[in-house]
């Protein structure tokens, strides 16, 4: 079991790379606002006695110097897997769109499923539509069931999707259907979480979106007893197959061998979480439906965090005031 008390050091790891995101809100640069973020986070996780492993990332030690799948961070303690998002939403944060958060989840060793960096497709209900997923069958009939469990005419009924080309059909079928229908720019984790939280009006989220945020989300959605189903889909299927296109979904067909995973599976939250047992936080950096934004002036930022404790199912928000210059030298850096 996860030390309850570690909580409340996760919320700070993830209040550090939002603060580092935060410095470069609405610069147009979404690489160096992630890599502050990132460079943050891990200086965060390596002041936490864990020992800790990255198995949702920045990607393989090839592609990232920081936060890599495999890198072990901590300084000593107990075994923890670990699922970062250092900035979801790195085009928000850099054009100062709404909805970007810091994110991290923690869970047991062999929590959660190893997937490689490819899309996902994905359906996530709240508590009260547990159990009523299926995705071999449409997307209306799973929109039907569950508007019944929920209580709601499909008039009244309301699901978040991507806004994205591959999702135009989908969105067309919904309306067609008779249901709300919010299309969002970027952000899932931000939007499946939505759909387990008290007097939120959202009821479903569907898409196709990336599978490490898939992981993360099915963490934080078992914690708080929702549903989602998910199943890997290679790229060659979700967009234009061009040359490039067919290239990445051959190496994504390797990686998926390699990790014993197989696209077109089906796999329940349990499969992508497997313990209940986690903590979840969650920083925003710009103002969204979940959480308040960053604010700042004369040195000093306030921050709203999210944080999930899923062996209780306590959910906290966390309302910090920051005085920068008193963070340490390597944070400071990074901030101000």
């Amino acid at each position: 079991m996860i030390r309850r008390e570690l909580a409340m050091e996760f919320s700070r790891v993830t209040e550090a790379a939002a603060l580092a995101g935060y410095k470069w809100l609405g610069r147009g640069d979404k690489n160096v606002a992630d890599g502050a973020a990132v460079e943050a986070m891990r200086h965060m996780l390596n002041q936490i006695r864990i020992n800790g492993e990255i198995v949702i990332g920045e990607g393989e030690i090839d592609e990232a110097p920081m936060l890599y799948i495999g890198e072990k961070v901590g300084f000593g303690g107990e075994e923890v897997d670990i699922a970062v998002d250092p900035i979801e939403g790195t085009r928000m944060t850099a054009m100062g769109q709404a909805n970007a958060l810091a994110v991290i989840a923690v869970g047991e060793k062999g929590s959660f499923l190893n997937a490689p960096d490819m899309y996902m497709e994905k359906i996530v209900v709240g508590p009260k539509g547990k159990g009523m997923l299926d995705l071999n069958s449409s997307l209306e009939d799973n929109i039907k069931r569950v508007a019944t469990a929920v209580g709601k005419d499909l008039s009244a009924f309301t699901v978040m999707i991507l806004d994205r080309p591959r999702h135009k059909e989908a969105i067309k079928r919904m309306q067609k259907l008779g249901v709300r229908v919010f299309a969002f720019p970027d952000g899932d984790v931000a939007a499946s979480i939505l759909t387990c939280m008290p007097f939120s009006e959202v009821d479903m989220l569907y898409g196709i979106g990336g599978a490490p945020e898939g992981v993360i989300s099915a963490a934080v959605i078992r914690a708080l007893d929702g549903d989602m189903q998910g199943r890997l889909v290679l790229r060659k299927d979700a967009v234009e197959a061009t040359e490039k296109v067919l290239a990445l979904s051959e190496d994504e067909m390797v990686r998926c061998e390699k990790m014993g995973v197989t696209p077109g599976e089906i796999l329940k939250v349990e499969d992508m979480a497997r313990s209940e047992d986690i903590i979840f936080a969650a920083t925003g950096i710009t103002k969204g439906d979940l959480l308040e934004g960053i604010t700042s002036a004369d040195g000093i930022a306030k921050t709203e965090t999210l944080l999930v404790r899923g062996k209780s199912r306590t959910i906290r928000r966390i309302q910090s005031i920051h005085y920068l210059d008193r963070k340490d030298a390597e944070i400071k850096d990074l901030i101000l």
